[in-house]
C-alpha cells in the first residue's frame, strides 16, 4: 500500500480584488445601499461598501467593473451588488451579463429600477420584442418619474429599431417635453427627442431640441453639443461646396472671356500682318523695273546721240 503525503488543511485565500484608493471609505456609500449589507459581519461589509463606492466613482469603465467583480465575489447574495454588478456590465457593453446580473437583484430586491437597463440590453442584444414587453411590463405607480421617463426613452430607441420612426417621436411627447422647468434628466430627455426627430428627417426640429440638451446638460452627460456642431458643420459644408461652385462657374466664365479676347486679338494681328506685305507687293514692281531696265531711267537725248 502506497502511503499518502500529508494532508495540508492550509487556508487558501481567494484572489484580491483591485486596490481601493485610500480616500474612499465605507461611510460614502448611499445609506439605502449600505443598509442592505447588514447582514454582513462589519469587516466585510465594509470591504464591500468601499468596493461599491470606488466602482461608482471610477471613471475608466473596466476598472469599475473590476471593482464591481471584487464586491461579488465577497457578497454574491445582496441585491445592491448584484445591481452594481449589471450596472457595470451594462456600461462595458456586457449586455447578456448586465442582463443576468439585473435579473438576480430585481429577484432579491423586488424593484422595477432595473426595467430601463434590462430593455435596452435586450434591445442591444437584438431581441426588440423582449425589450419593448420589458418596458410595458412596468406599472406607473410603481417607478418613480426619472425611471418612467427612462423607460420611454428606451421605448423610444426600440421603436427606431423597429423602423417605426413616427412612434419613436410619439413615445417621447411628454410634458417635461415643454414644461420650461429643468430636471436632473431633462438632457437625456431632450437629447433622445433630438435623435428620434432626426430619424424621422426632422432635421431642423432636432437641430432645436440638441441645443436644448446641451444647455441643460452642464454636467456633460450627452454629447448634444458635438451633436449640434455636426449638424451645423453640415450646413457649413454645403454652404461652402456651393460657394466653391459659384466659384468655380465665376473662373470658367473668366476663362472664357480671356479665350474670346486672346482669339479677338489673334485674328486682329492676323489681319494686320497680312495687309503689310500686300503694300509692299504694291512697292517692289516699281523698284523691279528700275533695277532690270536700265534705259528707262536715262536721258532721252543721251539715247538719240
Amino acid at each position: 500500500m502506497t502511503p499518502r503525503g500529508p494532508v495540508t488543511t492550509e487556508y487558501q485565500p481567494r484572489p484580491s480584488g483591485p486596490s481601493v484608493p485610500d480616500a474612499i471609505s465605507a461611510d460614502q456609500l448611499d445609506p439605502e445601499a449600505r443598509s442592505q449589507l447588514n447582514s454582513l459581519p462589519n469587516d466585510l461589509a465594509d470591504s464591500v461598501a468601499r468596493y461599491l463606492v470606488a466602482a461608482e466613482l471610477e471613471e475608466d469603465a473596466e476598472k469599475g467593473y473590476a471593482y464591481t467583480q471584487a464586491a461579488k465575489r465577497l457578497a454574491a447574495r445582496v441585491g445592491v451588488v448584484r445591481e452594481a454588478c449589471g450596472i457595470a456590465a451594462y456600461r462595458t457593453s456586457r449586455w447578456a451579463e448586465a442582463l443576468s446580473e439585473l435579473r438576480a437583484a430585481r429577484r432579491m430586491t423586488g424593484r422595477d429600477d432595473y426595467l430601463p437597463i434590462m430593455a435596452d440590453c435586450e434591445r442591444a442584444l437584438g431581441r426588440l420584442d423582449r425589450a419593448l414587453a420589458l418596458v410595458h411590463e412596468a406599472t406607473a405607480e410603481g417607478l418613480s418619474r426619472a425611471m418612467q421617463i427612462e423607460l420611454r426613452i428606451v421605448e423610444s430607441g426600440i421603436r427606431r429599431d423597429q423602423g417605426h420612426t413616427d412612434a419613436a417621436v410619439l413615445a417621447l411627447r411628454v410634458p417635461e417635453l415643454t414644461s420650461g422647468r429643468v430636471r436632473p434628466w431633462s438632457a437625456r430627455l431632450f437629447y433622445a427627442y433630438a435623435d428620434a426627430l432626426l430619424a424621422a428627417g426632422r432635421a431642423e426640429e432636432a437641430r432645436d431640441a440638441f441645443a436644448r440638451a446641451a444647455e441643460v446638460d452642464t454636467g456633460g452627460e450627452t454629447d448634444a453639443a458635438d451633436r449640434l456642431d455636426e449638424l451645423d458643420g453640415i450646413e457649413f459644408e454645403d454652404l461652402a461646396e456651393a460657394e466653391d461652385l459659384e466659384d468655380l462657374e465665376d473662373l470658367e466664365d473668366l476663362e472664357s472671356l480671356e479665350d474670346l479676347e486672346g482669339l479677338a486679338k489673334a485674328e486682329g494681328l492676323a489681319d494686320a500682318e497680312g495687309e503689310q506685305p500686300a503694300e509692299a507687293q504694291a512697292e517692289e514692281p516699281a523698284d523691279a523695273e528700275e533695277l532690270t531696265d536700265p534705259e528707262a531711267a536715262a536721258d532721252p537725248q543721251d539715247v538719240a546721240g
